[in-house]
């Protein structure tokens, strides 16, 4: 033994003489170690508390808006106090925990298979289309894989093994969940425009770019096409949506991931005839669902665009200046807002709306706006906060992913104001902070 105790449990460690020193007795240490990152609330349970009964108190009903923002806030913040508590349960428990007998199994299986979670991260990301659930997902692919650890005998990579299971895992959740694309209706109240309502995807998320780069960084053979921009954009994550199941795990494995024929249709369980029969109908549905004139994905200097596009768009926001966001929005351009049901389609729509949440005298004011910029599925994006009338903070509001084509913008996906932490942000600014990057 090395005298090194578990990180988690106090177990002891075992020496295993080379490679990575591990800091975990076990695959289940580990994974409680992560949640406890995820999870762990940098404030006392009573301060947590307090919060909670001012926000409470405080608690307004009109205008909508600001009644949502309030309401989101205060699940946050029951949110950390659940959590809490489920830390002080789980460590209560931790510390009387027998160390299991096939610890030290656990501990190689770990060492197999922790390399690849980020690959099946975004493996998962790609079939289901949300990020939440591709944590999910992972987690319950490493449960199965380790379930069937048996199963594998080195006769395939260890990647592939783990593929053909989180595949699995995937097609299971999409048939469980019977998810299927649909189409925006007119909500009351809200005057969408006169365009055509676009696909309703309600639990398409983003992904981080920083987690793609990760990836090049981290893999001695990076599978390139899997992260690059023509397979991560959202309009081509949307359209995958739109395939079946079977379909849309034989396209990503033989034209994102580039695997051989006869490998994809290994990991399908299927003939080769019949894995070229679906990728070739999988092809024409994407033909179908793709805009006709794709982005030119290897131009260098759209880079430069973009950035300047980006810092424009966000100085309109916090000017609150209309005519500078007009100048940037294309005449189609479509907004969409996952999981709302809040659309719009053309330009004159979406500057009415910002013109009534931008303007202080309007009942719908939302506030001061301050963006800070991000990039997300290979795109540029902004995190929005908002600073409500009467606080002292900017609290996230959102995740903006644009889409630009010809010098301005031709797509916005707005998504909730909790994944702006997916990209290393905090949920708070401080007005000094927010002032600062103003300058």
């Amino acid at each position: 033994m090395s005298g090194r105790i578990c990180q988690v449990c106090a177990a002891p460690l075992a020496d295993r003489g080379r490679g990575r020193t591990s800091l975990y007795c076990s695959a289940a240490c580990r994974q409680r170690a992560y949640r406890r990152r995820r999870t762990t609330i940098g404030q006392p349970a009573a301060e947590v508390l307090a919060d909670i009964e001012r926000r409470v108190r405080t608690l307004a009903l009109q205008p909508p808006h600001a009644f949502r923002s309030d309401a989101e806030a205060l699940t946050a913040a029951v949110r950390k106090l659940r959590r809490l508590a489920r830390d002080v349960t789980q460590t209560a428990v931790t510390k009387t925990a027998e160390r299991p007998p096939e610890a030290d199994g656990e501990a190689d299986f770990a060492a197999l298979v922790e390399p690849h979670r980020k690959w099946l991260h975004l493996h998962c990301y790609r079939m289901v289309g949300s990020y939440d659930d591709a944590e999910d997902l992972v987690q319950e692919t490493l449960l199965k894989a380790w379930r069937d650890r048996s199963g594998f005998e080195g006769r395939a990579a260890p990647r592939t093994w783990l593929y053909r299971i989180a595949t699995n895992t995937c097609i299971d959740h999409l048939r469980r969940t019977g998810r299927r694309p649909g189409r925006y209706e007119p909500v009351p109240g809200i005057e969408s425009g006169s365009g055509e309502p676009p696909d309703r995807l309600p639990w398409l998320q983003p992904y981080p770019d920083r987690l793609l780069d990760e990836l090049s960084a981290d893999d001695e053979q990076p599978e390139t096409a899997a992260e690059s921009r023509e397979t991560m954009e959202l309009v081509f994550l949307a359209a995958l949506q739109h395939l079946p199941p079977r379909q849309r795990a034989v396209l990503i494995f033989r034209d994102v991931l580039g695997r051989p024929v006869e490998e994809a249709a290994k990991l399908m369980d299927m003939s080769v005839a019949a894995s070229n029969s679906a990728l070739q109908r999988a092809r024409q549905t994407l033909r179908e669902r793709l805009p006709r004139r794709r982005t030119d994905w290897a131009a260098g200097q759209r880079s430069q665009q973009e950035r300047d596009i980006v810092r424009r768009y966000m100085a309109a926001a916090e000017r609150a200046d209309l005519s500078m966001m007009a100048d940037l929005l294309g005449a189609d351009v479509v907004v969409t807002m996952p999981p709302n049901p809040v659309w719009f389609a053309g330009r004159d729509a979406l500057l009415q709306q910002l013109g009534r949440v931008f303007d202080p005298a309007s009942p719908g004011y939302f506030g001061r706006w301050r963006h800070l910029p991000v990039r997300a599925n290979r795109q540029p994006a902004v995190a929005g906060y908002v600073q409500r009338p009467g606080t002292s903070v900017y609290r996230a509001q959102l995740v903006d992913v644009l889409r630009i084509e010809a010098g301005h913008i031709v797509e916005i996906t707005t998504f909730e104001a909790h994944l702006v932490t997916a990209f290393g942000l905090p949920l708070r600014l401080p007005v000094e902070r927010a002032a600062d990057g103003d300058r």
